[in-house]
């Protein structure tokens, strides 16, 4: 990544320059923008009139806009009293989220800061966020608009209110303990100590930073403070059906992300994957097919099906490690390779036991679900190890 700054004041080319490290007790304000350029004047003006006079900022946009922001950040910043960086991403890996993670990193300000672009997080909050978390000496001082003294007035809509509330209470309830003491864990506003942040651990995707932060390197100490959730000043919301299920899967890779966890879900698709394997396995056999070349051709479908949701829902971070014919491959050969053993269990239940093929198959699939989980966790989804998460540039508005 290349930090280019344009001096104050300046209209010529970027040069390179170091970025001097913030006093103690300074701020560093990470703005994720994606084409907020109507918001960007009225958001700077709300923080040059509450932050500046009672605590030391810089801000730092990450922007991931398809418009003009980037140009309307830089001609905004002139009037502005702080530094004002502009990082714009060639590519938006892991969405807003990952935007607030590239925020962290180029921070130099003992407390970052996070809020959105829009206005909807008031800046006249960030010295109390700060304050707070010195008084307690927390690591993370979460905004929330569920204590005493918050509201989510903001919202639009009773639909998008009983959307955060749902999603609120089902975070909660997937993780009890990393949670405890957030009762807000969907806020995007909130300050977190430089040194609490482990930028290596976090596997952003989406929007919900603070639950990846959460859950993934929860900081010690965890404080919060009310705050009113404005209407947005200009533009429309970003919420969408697809952030919606974006939402869901890291839900599911946060859920899974121990080993524990993931044989847990790898063990409960492949239940679901009996329906394919089974239902094909009666069908065949019902044809008259002998139970051997039918649960051979049957496997097939449970093995697509098991694929397809261990893809998206418990290696969605390891895809890139291998290419998609390469962990289809892998899959396929290490499923089928489990037949070895399993055509030779089903024979045993039904001549020694007299099983049926069914019963047989299911009680086989059991019995080798700890070697599929071990064989597909080791050899197709192997960590990565030395991968870049993508190129920005940057340089200094003002």
């Amino acid at each position: 990544m290349t930090h280019e700054y344009t001096a104050p004041g300046e209209l010529g080319e970027p040069v390179v320059e170091a970025v001097e490290v913030a006093e103690p007790g300074a701020v560093t304000i990470v703005v994720p923008t994606f084409n907020e350029s109507a918001n960007i004047r009225q958001l700077l003006r709300q923080i040059t009139e509450s932050v500046p006079s009672r605590l030391p900022c810089e801000v730092v946009f990450v922007d991931d806009s398809t418009d003009d922001t980037p140009e309307v950040i830089h001609e905004a910043a002139k009037d502005c009293p702080f530094p004002v960086t502009v990082l714009h991403r060639d590519e938006p890996v892991g969405g807003l989220g990952g935007a607030v993670v590239e925020g962290m990193k180029a921070a130099t300000s003992e407390w970052i800061v996070v809020m959105d672009g829009d206005c909807q997080h008031p800046p006249s909050l960030v010295p109390e966020l700060v304050a707070t978390g010195e008084l307690t000496n927390a690591g993370l001082v979460v905004a929330s608009r569920y204590i005493k003294g918050g509201s989510r007035a903001g919202l639009a809509g009773s639909y998008r209110v009983a959307v955060s509330r749902g999603a609120t209470w089902l975070t909660k309830a997937l993780f009890p303990r990393r949670l405890h003491g957030i009762s807000d864990p969907m806020s995007g506003f909130f300050a977190i100590r430089r040194s609490a942040v482990t930028a290596e651990v976090l596997q952003p995707l989406g929007y919900k930073i603070l639950l990846e932060l959460a859950v993934r390197s929860r900081p010690r100490g965890v404080s919060e403070v009310p705050f009113v959730f404005q209407d947005r000043f200009a533009g429309e919301s970003k919420s969408s059906a697809q952030e919606g299920f974006r939402f869901l899967r890291h839900l599911a890779g946060l859920r899974t992300a121990s080993p524990v966890a993931r044989m847990i879900g790898f063990g409960l698709i492949g239940a679901t994957g009996f329906v394919p394997n089974l239902l094909a396995l009666w069908i065949l056999t019902g044809a008259g097919m002998h139970y051997v070349p039918a649960e051979i051709v049957a496997n097939q479908f449970g093995v697509a099906w098991n694929f397809l949701l261990i893809e998206h829902l418990l290696f969605r971070d390891r895809r890139r490690h291998r290419r998609l014919w390469d962990r289809v491959g892998r899959f396929a050969l290490l499923a089928n390779a489990d037949l070895v053993l399993r055509i030779p269990l089903i024979a045993l239940f039904v001549h020694r036991f007299g099983m049926g093929a069914l019963s047989a198959t299911a009680l086989a699939l059991v019995t080798t679900f700890v070697l599929r989980f071990v064989g597909t966790e080791a050899l197709v989804y192997l960590p990565r190890r030395g991968r870049g998460s993508g190129t920005a540039t940057a340089r200094r508005a003002a």
